[in-house]
């Protein structure tokens, strides 16, 4: 009980110095945000795009290698360098003048998303095999540390801009950087340090876990419900702003509605992976997925085509045309006219509405059958910002959910290389958050809407659903060929 006590405190410790990491991790998402809406940075979309995935980028191809130092010498020892390390760069980027500098920056400050790979092979080390899920989808609510930079961000940022519109903002760089030396300070002091008992392992030994297929697999996985996390958790802020016109720090909260929930439910996710497997969970996670995508990929628009038209019911000439009415000598001939008090904004389903539009004169001759006013029908689709902000969070929940049975695995697999393959997984998985950004950059910039970027979910939750079943079948097939057939012939 004595060793579980000081497995949990060095759990929280390891938690909370990720939770700040993660924070920072994400910064850009909102200060490239408030630079660009307030014009102190003229930053196109596509150098958004950039600079939101850059920090992503640097904190994940460096996850491999962090994750061998922290097997080779423990976690105490490198996260603490980690965090003393990056908060130079948090602090410097208060000088930061350029696109250029600006990216530089983001880039060696993004290394704090490594932190993922240190406390991933620290915290599994110190617990036995029956608490790897909980433990592991305990440290991932650290991801919540999101939800820290949208919510409190955007209101720092505007109260410091206040007294000083051009340098306000400069603060919250010094402000992330004292934070995050001063928890590296605590770990130091407060943590004891364990590692993975030598084997005396060359490096192409240590590596060699990651031929194995099924690391890869993992690592799509990921690449879903971690990196396209991240994605959106920087992502939302701008499309809210966008698309609803909401502020700074409205859109700031609703981000933080996605964030949030997915980062705490993550322990939760832990939980449902030590008691029902976490296949199960996975199947659950990609199917919701693939279902949300779809509602959330159709945007703002309206379909206008032909519908039905008044023609007349004999030959004659138009002899009036008042209000609603057209005349054919005594006939009269009712039109629907466009009520434009019927239009309807923020629909929650799509809208229809027909009218006619007139296409004859009055005086004009017209034969039997001749079109005397043309049917318009047009379906609106407004896409409510409620309803909207439901589906992201639900997604965001199922993510947060398959964030930790992905993790549930690699213990189970490879006990002895957590470090090594948990940062490989995380990698790819941060890969997600850096090209998400920038994928969904130039997807808006190409189609002109915003919720392209669902779209490229969509692909991906398909293909990866699709690719997790395949291989459970095939690995049916080779284990249990006879039950395998029965399944077959019976279904």
């Amino acid at each position: 009980m004595s060793n579980l006590s000081q497995s949990h405190r060095i759990l929280f410790l390891n938690t909370l110095a990720f939770t700040i990491c993660f924070a920072c991790w994400t910064l850009n998402g909102v200060l490239v945000t408030f630079l660009v809406d307030k014009g102190i940075f003229n930053f196109t979309v596509v150098e958004v795009g950039w600079l939101l995935g850059i920090p992503i980028l640097s904190g994940s191809i460096f996850r491999l290698p962090i994750g061998i130092l922290t097997d080779k010498y423990g976690g105490k020892y490198i996260f603490t360098g980690l965090l003393l390390l990056c908060s130079i760069p948090l602090y410097l980027l208060t000088f930061a003048n350029s696109f250029w500098s600006f990216a530089i920056l983001s880039f060696f400050f993004g290394l704090v998303g490594t932190s993922f790979a240190v406390g991933i092979g620290f915290t599994s080390i110190w617990y036995p095999k029956e608490w790897q899920g909980r433990a592991l989808g305990i440290f991932g609510m650290g991801n919540a540390g999101a939800a820290i930079t949208t919510f409190i961000a955007p209101t720092l940022l505007n109260r410091f801009s206040e007294s000083d519109p051009e340098n306000g903002w400069k603060l919250l760089p010094i402000i992330y950087a004292a934070v995050i030396f001063a928890i590296g300070l605590a770990f130091l002091f407060f943590t004891k340090n364990k590692k993975v008992e030598s084997q005396g392992k060359t490096t192409a030994q240590l590596l060699s876990p990651l031929k194995n297929i099924r690391v890869w697999r993992f690592g799509a996985y990921y690449f879903l419900v971690f990196g396209c996390f991240v994605a959106y958790s920087q992502w939302l802020l701008p499309n809210f702003m966008n698309v609803y016109q909401t502020s700074l720090v409205m859109g700031g909260m609703f981000a933080t509605m996605f964030s949030l929930p997915s980062g705490i439910i993550r322990a939760f996710g832990g939980y449902l992976s030590d008691k029902f497997g976490a296949r199960k969970v996975m199947y659950w996670v990609l199917g919701s997925s693939v279902a949300i995508s779809f509602l959330l990929m159709f945007p703002k628009m309206e379909i206008t085509t032909d519908g039905p038209g008044v023609l007349s019911t004999k030959k004659g000439i138009i002899s009036e045309i008042k209000d609603n009415k057209i005349l054919v000598d005594s006939k009269a001939h009712e039109v629907n006219l466009k009520n434009e008090a019927d239009s309807k904004e923020s629909n929650i389903f799509p809208v229809k509405s027909s009218w006619q539009e007139i296409v004859v004169k009055n005086n004009q001759e017209v034969k039997k059958k001749e079109l005397l006013a043309k049917g318009i029908t047009q379906i609106k689709f407004s896409a409510n910002m409620w309803v909207y902000l439901i589906l992201v969070i639900l997604i965001g929940i199922a993510w947060g959910i398959g964030k930790a049975a992905v993790y549930k695995h690699i213990p189970e697999y490879f006990p002895n290389e957590v470090g090594v393959v948990g940062g490989m997984v995380g990698l790819i998985g941060g890969l997600g958050g850096f090209f998400g950004p920038i994928i969904f950059g130039y997807l808006l910039s190409s189609t002109g809407f915003w919720t392209s970027s669902w779209i490229f979910i969509f692909v991906i939750s398909t293909a990866c659903l699709i690719w997790m079943h395949n291989t459970i079948i095939r690995v049916l097939r080779i284990k249990s060929p006879e039950f395998s057939r029965d399944i077959e012939h019976d279904h």
